[in-house]
Parts: structure tokens; C-alpha cells; sequence
């Protein structure tokens, strides 16, 4: 594939990753198809983007690897299989200068998509900062795991936590220091992944915060952090970043979620900023959804962050990616 530093801001590649084993409550496998159905290509063609849709990466034809199972990571072999697939085509992608839209399956996936955009953001000399839109912080290890379920250590694997390092095999690991981890939005956090996330000092925007200070200043801060380092963006949204009355279509609702005004405001707020460069949509599980809505909202929430607006107003950048 032909490699490109700066991602293109007319070009989107869109990937779905039917993947549920990474959560508790089984489902999500249905996301790719049901953000589909819910209008993700058309309202993304409507801006006058340039989309390819490379349809579900699958795993079927991936042999497993022999390395030791580890304890506390539930269904690690079928896991390690999907985060293999993923870094590898996450990495393709990102070198033929498109922007890569993951859209799944459960928050597991990340441990694969996230790998390989910072496996190309190293051999291109940019900084990848990860805004983590979630209800839940997903640092855990197997050594501080409550529930075994891999979708909460999503996080941790991508800053270099013990416990999962044998997960990619022999794809070339990438992740990112937690200093360039940003939580935005938590509202659940269990007592060991606390302490975790203290000891390395992560950026956590968590609800107080948000209800304190408000979503712009908070995002502003994100955004200004980015830029002064010349970093880029990887947007990994999950659904139950959002209020369950707004987004009722997930399995881990946690009550007090972000607002249908908030979200927004965030993913306006990341578009003129011009610095994403990746974009993950996890946790939607059509089972658990009242007739499409939560797709519905999440596909309205993607046009956002690409340029979708009521107005035509100028906008601090005019455009999603700025010149390198």
C-alpha cells in the first residue's frame, strides 16, 4: 500500500470488527452491521468525503498462537486472534493516508486498531495521544481485573501494563506512554484500577469534572495539549461515554452519561481542532437498543466529529486535517 505521513482529510477507511467476546454481554458482534444500517457510509459520503468501506475483518483462517495462557483474561485465545488481525490492518490503513473508522464490537478491539495507528505514527515521527470517550477507565491488568473481561484492559495493554504481553505475538507492538492517554468522561472505576491509574498519573475528565468546568473547557485543554507536543488524535469512542437515556444500546450502562448536546460539542469541537487522525466506534449492542436509537445517535455523533453542522459557520481550522 502507498504510505502517506499526513492522513487525508477527503478520504475515510472503514472497518468493522464484529467482535463481543471482550464483554460481559454478548451482542455487540451486531454493531458494524447496525451502524451501517443506521446510515454511517451515506451521512459520511454527504460531506463530501471520499469513503471506502473494507467491510468485517474476520479471524476464521488466523491460527493460534502457543504462547502460555495467561490467568484473569477471559477468552484470550479468540481475543489475541482478533488484536492480531486488527494491528496488522490498522496499520495498513493508516499508511495509505485515508483516515481508518473502526466500528464494532467491544473496547477489546482497540488493543488491535490503536496499536497499529501508533506503529505508523512512530515511523512517521508523530506523537499519538488516544482520547478515551468512555464511562469506564479499562485500566485494568489481569493482576487487577474484578470481572476478567478483556474489554477493561483495553487501555492498560495500549500503555504498556503487564500481564497481556504476549497478546500480539510476533506483530510489532506500538502502544503509547500514559501520558498520552486521556479518559474523558468516566464514571465507574473499580478500587485496584484506581490506584493504577493514580501511580501513573493519568489525565481523567471524569463526570465531576465535567459537570464542574464544562465539556469545552475540558476539551479545549485535550486539544491545546495535543497541539503543543505536534501530536495527533485517536478518538476511541464507546457508547456508554453516553447517558443511557441517550444511548440505551450498550451492555455496561452506568447512569449520568454525557448529554446528546454534549457529545456533540465534543466531536464539533474535535473537527475543527484538525488533529484526528483515527477513530474507533465500540460497545454498540443492537440487542440491547430501542429501535435503532443508539446507532442512530452514534452515527449522528461520527458526522459530527467529520464536519456535519447545522450552520455553515467558519470554524477555527475550515478543515479536518491540517497541513503537516
Amino acid at each position: 500500500m502507498a504510505s502517506s505521513e499526513t492522513a487525508s482529510p477527503y478520504r475515510i477507511a472503514v472497518l468493522g470488527a464484529p467482535i463481543d467476546l471482550g464483554a460481559s454481554v454478548r451482542g455487540t458482534l451486531m454493531g458494524p452491521a447496525a451502524l451501517r444500517t443506521a446510515g454511517l457510509i451515506t451521512v459520511l459520503e454527504s460531506l463530501g468525503l471520499e469513503v471506502t468501506d473494507y467491510g468485517d475483518v474476520g479471524i476464521s483462517d488466523v491460527l493460534d498462537l502457543e504462547d502460555e495462557l495467561p490467568a484473569n483474561a477471559k477468552h484470550y485465545r479468540q481475543i489475541q486472534r482478533w488484536s492480531r488481525v486488527l494491528a496488522r490492518r490498522s496499520h495498513e490503513l493508516a499508511q495509505t493516508g485515508a483516515i481508518p473508522v473502526f466500528i464494532g464490537g467491544d473496547h477489546s478491539l482497540s488493543m488491535g486498531s490503536v496499536n497499529g495507528i501508533a506503529r505508523h505514527c512512530r515511523e512517521t515521527g508523530r506523537e499519538l495521544f488516544v482520547l478515551w470517550l468512555d464511562a469506564h477507565a479499562d485500566y485494568n491488568t489481569p493482576q487487577t481485573t474484578i470481572t476478567t473481561n478483556m474489554h477493561g484492559m483495553s487501555a492498560a495493554f495500549l500503555c504498556g501494563e503487564p500481564g497481556l504481553d504476549r497478546l500480539l505475538g510476533d506483530e510489532p507492538r506500538a502502544g503509547i506512554s500514559s501520558a498520552q492517554l486521556e479518559l474523558f468522561g468516566i464514571r465507574s472505576i473499580d478500587k485496584a484500577e484506581k490506584e493504577l491509574l493514580r501511580l501513573r498519573r493519568v489525565s481523567i475528565a471524569d463526570m465531576r469534572a465535567i459537570d464542574e468546568f464544562g465539556v469545552g473547557v475540558l476539551m479545549r485543554r485535550v486539544i491545546d495539549k495535543v497541539r503543543a507536543r505536534n501530536g495527533v488524535l485517536h478518538v476511541s469512542f464507546d457508547v456508554d461515554f453516553l447517558d443511557p437515556d441517550v444511548a440505551p444500546g450498550v451492555g455496561t450502562t452506568v447512569p449520568g452519561g454525557a448529554t446528546y448536546r454534549e457529545a456533540h460539542l465534543i466531536m464539533e469541537m474535535l473537527h475543527d481542532s484538525g488533529l484526528v487522525r483515527s477513530v474507533d466506534v465500540v460497545e454498540l449492542n443492537p440487542f440491547l437498543d430501542d429501535r435503532g436509537k443508539t446507532a442512530r445517535v452514534a452515527v449522528e455523533l461520527i458526522g459530527s466529529l467529520f464536519g456535519q453542522q447545522i450552520t455553515d459557520r467558519p470554524t477555527p481550522t475550515n478543515a479536518i486535517v491540517p497541513e503537516a
